[in-house]
């Protein structure tokens, strides 16, 4: 086979494809830009703000499937939302630095806490799924998925604060509603109990309700799961029905240690 005719069996399995491949690095710069822009002091915010519109309407122009002056004005929703998503992500931080030991300051858990650049991107990319802008939100978020190894769904509703600790393996679906000050910790996956397509638009994922404590890959599963207000999830444990308030779940596999005789 030719190159000519290799080039042409590509093109027609492509007739169908509408993908513009530019939105997906572009959305990357601007996830950049904005974190930059929100959490470095010495950040120029009026230059920034504007390249990050210029961004923003570059996106939006791929991603936005309606009449072009309605998505250029989204952008006005989208930055009047940011001093809010600014002051819950310092209550997020705060959190952060008051519950781990290993936290030495707000700096170093703006710098260097990759669960915490996940919570901003996920409270970030959460605004553009409340506007519509769902492959934008997307984006955006698999982006922090890559980076930080923390899938949390733009669309999930979590409030401030909220602590994800060491964040590789979590799994946050769409349909999640945390309440505040919940404590997550490495592997805890947030799921649906079974998976259909007929199930979109309907709560497929848990409630974790406020002051829960969820221990490193814990599995909890289900729409109609609740976690009451107080709890504490045990690693590793499996759990598909809702937990009264104040209840301690723990894996009951027990590990046993012997002493090796000696020779």
């Amino acid at each position: 086979m030719t190159k000519n005719q290799i080039i042409q069996n590509i093109n027609l399995l492509k007739s169908d494809f509408s993908t513009n491949y530019s939105i997906k690095t572009k959305t990357e710069t601007f996830t950049e830009k904005l974190f930059y822009t929100l959490f470095d002091g010495s950040a120029p915010l009026d230059k920034s703000i504007d390249e990050l519109e210029l961004l923003f309407k570059e996106i939006s122009a791929i991603a936005c499937k309606k009449p072009s002056d309605l998505c250029d004005s989204i952008w006005n929703k989208f930055l009047a939302a940011l001093p809010s998503v600014l002051e819950k992500l310092n209550q997020d931080a705060a959190y952060i630095l008051e519950n781990d030991p290993a936290s030495n300051s707000l700096e170093e858990v703006y710098l260097a806490y990759p669960g915490f650049y996940a919570i901003a991107i996920y409270r970030l990319s959460h605004e553009l799924y409340l506007l519509d802008l769902l492959l934008f939100s997307r984006l955006m978020s698999e982006y922090a998925h890559r980076i930080t190894g923390t899938d949390i769904h733009a669309g999930a509703e979590i409030a401030s604060p909220f602590f994800v600790d060491h964040a590789t393996g979590i799994v946050i679906g769409e349909t999640t509603v945390i309440e505040k000050n919940v404590k997550i910790y490495q592997g805890v996956t947030l799921g649906a109990l079974s998976i259909t397509k007929e199930m979109k638009n309907s709560k497929r994922h848990p409630t974790v309700e406020e002051e829960v404590c969820i221990y490193a890959n814990a599995t909890i599963l289900g729409g109609n799961t609740i976690i009451g207000k107080g709890s504490v999830v045990g690693g590793n444990s499996w759990v598909t029905k809702s937990i009264p308030a104040n209840s301690i779940v723990t894996n009951t596999t027990t590990t046993e240690v012997k002493v090796k005789e000696k020779k």
